[in-house]
């Protein structure tokens, strides 16, 4: 339902109110997520209601007077459908995470070189996680931890660094002074430490090991010299995945703030 660029159903039996967990109504907050879209210059594509659709960027915003402008290309059939219809709605992706608000009032205007489709900025936006793509970086020497023991070895304990952690997978990093581990190898026991409250247990699969120069991010020279394991988790149970989410949309939300700042 939540995949491509054609908008989500929004009038299930449950009402609007069903969809309340994903609106953003604050005007601060919906102004930045456009403004993430305006100065990323991402494609914005624009549904009309007879399924017709325009791909555009959106160009400029004026909060003060609510209104914000789409580059625009006359002469296209879908789009004098949606200038016809007056209304659409847009769908745009930020970071695997899908936002749809509405269109309306939208006007064609021509300028000398250029033309615009100007329109109301959307009373809300609504925000739709792909969790399976979203992954949270880690940062830090002292950030989250896996530990578990070396299969080969199994009285060496390791606790490897935690790259980035999606609700899929997570990527480790595993300096040059671990003896190797290969793509294939599962763990059944493997402890992730997020951080305080929130720890759980699960297996982790290796699905691909990578060497990489540029591996090292600010403050973390000590991780040149390994290699990356990309991992995915095996027999997650309901309880690991309810922590791993809740950390993973606490670290979306300290994002989301700082955005505001």
């Amino acid at each position: 339902m939540f995949q491509d660029t054609r908008p989500a159903a929004l009038d299930p039996l449950g009402g609007e109110d069903a969809w309340g967990s994903f609106r953003v109504q604050h005007p601060q907050e919906r102004a930045a997520l456009l403004r993430q879209l305006r100065d990323g210059q991402v494609p914005v594509n624009l549904n009309g209601p007879d399924g017709s659709s325009v791909t555009t960027l959106l160009w400029s915003l004026d909060t003060e007077r609510e209104r914000m402008s789409f580059s625009a290309s006359p002469g296209l059939p879908a789009l004098d459908r949606l200038l016809e219809a007056d209304e659409a709605v847009a769908v745009a992706y930020l970071d695997s995470v899908k936002l749809q608000f509405d269109v309306q009032h939208i006007t064609l205007v021509r300028g000398a070189q250029s033309a615009t489709l100007q329109c109301a900025l959307p009373g809300s936006i609504y925000r739709f996680q792909r969790r399976n793509a979203y992954r949270v970086r880690t940062d830090g020497r002292h950030g989250p931890a896996a530990r578990l023991r070396h299969p080969s070895m199994p009285d060496m304990q390791l606790a490897l660094r935690v790259l980035d952690v999606s609700i899929g997978g997570c990527a480790l990093w595993c300096p040059n002074d671990v003896p190797p581990l290969q793509a294939g190898t599962r763990f059944s026991e493997v402890t992730v430490d997020l951080g305080p409250d929130n720890r759980f247990q699960a297996g982790l699969s290796i699905q691909h090991v990578s060497s990489s120069g540029n591996a090292s991010g600010p403050g973390e020279g000590d991780r040149a010299g390994g290699v990356r394991l990309g991992c995915e988790w095996v027999q997650l149970s309901g309880a690991a995945e309810r922590v791993l989410q809740r950390w993973i949309d606490q670290a979306q939300k300290r994002r989301r703030m700082l955005s505001l700042e």
